[in-house]
């Protein structure tokens, strides 16, 4: 057959002439079923001579075989998720007695926590009017108070109270989709509480928590950390000092830039406000790990 193609075509050639479908001859005798090789068709021509009931036995048999395999393997698969499922159901008491337990312990150790430093606070001002009183009984001491007083200022080591600028930025709206763009991180409030500092921020707390200088704005996962305690959004930046003159040095500055510039592009809130009575707690003191004597005061 396919020396007679070859013959055909090449009489085609020599004639000139070639058959507008001759490219598609081959589908064509495909669909038509006049195509077959050799091999195949001797093969089918036994099969028909001998009736064909042994290799149609043989098949049977496989069906039977492979149907009997994948029976077996559905039986045994169903058997398995009935034991998962079983064990599942098993350990769900045990988890959720575990869960509440944690829980519990939870809200035990956050209750231990909040009374101690709550009494660290009481003693804390109890030493504070003790050494105060101490204080105003010479000159030396009233001048020493007065050290004092503006070096707890600088540690942020005092409650501070009083006029200054909120500062608030929170997450654009719809941001939980997945679109991470519009999201308020750690370097945004960083640069917002440098832009503040140098605008002339006397004392400067994020959502009430008071910033030392050496706070720490770090990012965890999807959370914002301030001295290693997380906060949730929206961030309320509260800097302590003349709201006119924080404002007017704040504005245009390269902070405020940047927050304007996130606020056009991702839509992020970032608004600011004058207030006249903020409070700011003092902040956690520095635990001394060293201390040596400074140079040049003796004994």
């Amino acid at each position: 057959m396919i020396a007679r193609r070859r013959g055909r075509d090449e009489a085609e050639r020599a004639d000139g002439w070639r058959r507008p479908d001759a490219s598609m001859s081959l589908l064509s005798d495909l669909f038509s079923g006049k195509l077959l090789d050799p091999g195949y068709a001797e093969a089918a021509a036994r099969r028909a001579a001998s009736g064909g009931t042994r290799p149609h036995g043989k098949r049977l048999q496989g069906g039977r075989l492979r149907g009997g395999g994948v029976l077996a393997v559905l039986t045994a698969a169903g058997v398995l998720i009935a034991v998962a499922g079983v064990q599942v159901r098993r350990s769900e008491p045990v988890a959720a007695k575990e869960r509440a337990r944690l829980i519990d312990q939870i809200h035990a150790r956050t209750g231990e926590t909040d009374a101690l430093q709550r009494r660290l606070d009481g003693l804390r001002a109890d030493t504070g009017r003790e050494r105060a009183g101490a204080l105003e009984r010479s000159a030396a001491g009233r001048r020493v108070r007065r050290d004092l007083a503006a070096q707890a200022a600088a540690a942020a080591a005092e409650p501070a109270s009083g006029p200054g600028l909120v500062v608030t930025v929170g997450d654009a709206p719809g941001d939980g989709d997945g679109d991470s763009a519009g999201r308020v991180y750690d370097q945004d409030l960083q640069v917002l509480v440098n832009g503040l500092w140098a605008a002339g921020a006397t004392a400067i707390g994020i959502n009430g928590r008071r910033l030392t200088p050496v706070t720490a704005i770090r990012t965890a996962g999807e959370a914002i950390l301030v001295d290693y305690r997380p906060l949730t959004g929206p961030y309320e930046v509260t800097a302590l000092g003349d709201p006119d003159r924080v404002r007017d040095a704040f504005t245009g500055s390269a902070a405020d830039r940047r927050l304007r510039d996130l606020e056009e592009r991702y839509r992020i809130r970032y608004d600011a406000r004058r207030t006249s009575g903020a409070r700011l707690p003092a902040a956690g003191a520095l635990r001394l790990r060293y201390a040596a004597p400074a140079p040049g005061a003796g004994g």
